[in-house]
């Protein structure tokens, strides 16, 4: 059996004490995910941002605000896990500057200047070893199935599994699992917790037993 790192839930991103740049992921894939693999015979560890869903409780769980801090808790971790299954949401930026007190409106214009948080499955797979393994998700609005086999190989990971806005604070969900040839190997509509028995149906069949 394998021992898997998931990721989960959103990160938070402030731009003063009480306020910050989110999205509204639920964290209920992440939970599924890691009862699915639990299922499984698998060791789980999730790392997770700040989310209202209850995880399995044999999973190991790394509470994490940031994106910084979910990437150094992925960074510790992966190295003693067989793979990853990126289904966090990270904030995929953050301010050029953090305000020390809470913003006042000034009755115009505000102007935020952004910079780019770090690439956690990116980072991920520059540090993977030849025996690891790691499967990201894209949640897409175009161009699907091209979008993510560019970020599957962008990120050296071995799937991908493409999903739409849809499927976010939902129950539901739609999938598509598709290799670095764009090959879809799986696919189905049904209950985050059914999608990730795919999933991990087709980590077992496409990688693990390969």
């Amino acid at each position: 059996m394998a021992r898997i790192l998931i990721t989960s839930g959103p990160t938070r991103q402030y731009l003063d004490p009480v306020r910050y740049l989110s999205n509204a992921s639920s964290g209920r894939m992440g939970a599924c995910l890691a009862a699915a693999a639990i299922e499984c015979g698998h060791q789980v560890v999730i790392v997770s941002g700040p989310v209202n869903v209850d995880y399995p409780k044999d999973a190991k769980i790394v509470r994490v605000t940031t994106t910084q801090e979910m990437l150094d808790a992925a960074t510790e971790h992966f190295p003693a896990c067989d793979g990853v299954i990126g289904a966090a949401a990270p904030c995929d930026f953050q301010p050029e500057l953090v305000a020390t007190q809470k913003l006042k409106k000034q009755g115009g214009v505000f102007t935020l200047e952004l910079t780019e948080t770090p690439d956690i499955l990116g980072s991920l797979g520059k540090i993977k070893q030849p025996q690891q393994w790691s499967v990201a998700f894209a949640l897409e609005t175009e161009n699907g199935a091209r979008n993510a086999v560019v970020k599957l190989k962008r990120k050296n990971c071995d799937l991908v599994v493409l999903n739409d806005p849809a499927a976010i604070e939902a129950n539901q969900t739609q999938i598509k699992i598709l290799n670095s040839t764009g090959a879809i190997l799986s696919e189905v509509a049904d209950t985050k917790l059914a999608a990730a028995k795919v999933i991990l149906d087709c980590i077992d069949q496409h990688i693990l037993n390969a």
